[in-house]
């Protein structure tokens, strides 16, 4: 039986948790393990690079599956080190939230020490999966530790750290596409461009949820930015994710199944963006879940091309 958070935290410690020993809870819990949506939200870019890549290039379908299951494995671990990472920065902030205050660090379930050599292990682990990839999709993913560490840091200097999320959780997809093809080029470029727009999106609708917590100890967000004109902001994230997504799969010249499918998806984000409210938190939180299912969707549109 899974587990269900209370509207003053975002720490599921009953369900599965529960079941752990006592001494991993804690961890469990520092590494999101109980919330996979961010791991989904991580790998799901991955994965459309890995299958919108080569479309008629004769990669064989088990080096795909070999790919998925990699990148599924390194999601996890590095969406876990980048909890780890953004706690260990934030632990005296998310004191001041309700929402955040009973994480470990911030509680002191946890010492940081401890957050210091869990992310050690997860880290080695995660170097462990990048050796199993080409030497492109290599540089690519030791180059997104740079934006890890940094992500933590954007609340505190710019409104736009919605952005430099998407930057970071949008790494996948180049990565994706390089190691099926070994190279960089346009259509990763442009693959790229929708999944920043898209994480921009949903993430500024998750951020409506701390406005006032944020607002009290002045912490940025476009959240905050755009809050007066959410529909119109999320809006135009949404389009413009759409519209490369197209592109996208224009320019990798994937088969005819793509764009039907993946226009839905487009259809899905901008009936979300039409009936976001930023004064309706849980309304919120349910529309920043549900992209995980579009981006399933997005991913079975990849799948289809390489199909047709």
């Amino acid at each position: 039986m899974s587990g269900t958070s209370t509207p003053h935290t975002d720490i599921r410690s009953t369900g599965w948790i529960s079941h752990l020993p006592a001494p991993l809870r804690p961890y469990a819990l520092l590494a999101r393990l109980d919330r996979p949506i961010g791991t989904w939200l991580l790998f799901l870019p991955g994965a459309w690079g890995i299958l919108l890549a080569e479309p008629h290039g004769g990669v064989p379908p088990l080096e795909r599956v070999r790919l998925l299951v990699l990148f599924a494995i390194g999601s996890l671990v590095m969406r876990s080190a980048g909890c780890v990472v953004n706690d260990m920065w934030d632990r005296d902030i998310d004191r001041q939230v309700a929402r955040t205050a009973a994480r470990p660090l911030a509680a002191g379930t946890l010492r940081m020490r401890h957050a210091a050599i869990f992310l050690i292990v997860l880290l080695a682990i995660g170097f462990t999966i990048l050796l199993q990839l080409n030497t492109t999709a290599q540089i690519l993913g030791a180059s997104s530790l740079i934006l890890v560490g940094l992500y933590p840091l954007a609340k505190r200097f710019t409104w736009w750290p919605q952005l430099v999320m998407g930057f970071t959780f949008g790494f996948g997809a180049p990565m994706g596409y390089a190691a099926v093809t070994g190279f960089c080029d346009r259509v990763q470029l442009t693959l790229y461009a929708a999944t920043i727009f898209w994480q921009l999106g949903f993430d500024t609708i998750y951020g409506f949820q701390d406005m006032e917590d944020d607002a009290r100890i002045g912490v940025k967000s476009t959240s905050r930015l755009w809050q007066g004109q959410a529909r119109t902001f999320v809006g135009a994230c949404y389009t413009m994710s759409g519209l490369a997504l197209l592109l996208a799969g224009y320019l990798a010249r994937t088969g005819i199944g793509f764009y039907p499918a993946a226009l839905l998806c487009v259809g899905w984000l901008l009936w979300q963006a039409s009936t976001v409210n930023p004064q309706k938190p849980e309304l919120c939180l349910a529309q920043f879940r549900a992209n995980r299912g579009i981006g399933i969707g997005v991913a079975l549109a990849c799948l289809l091309g390489l199909m047709t």
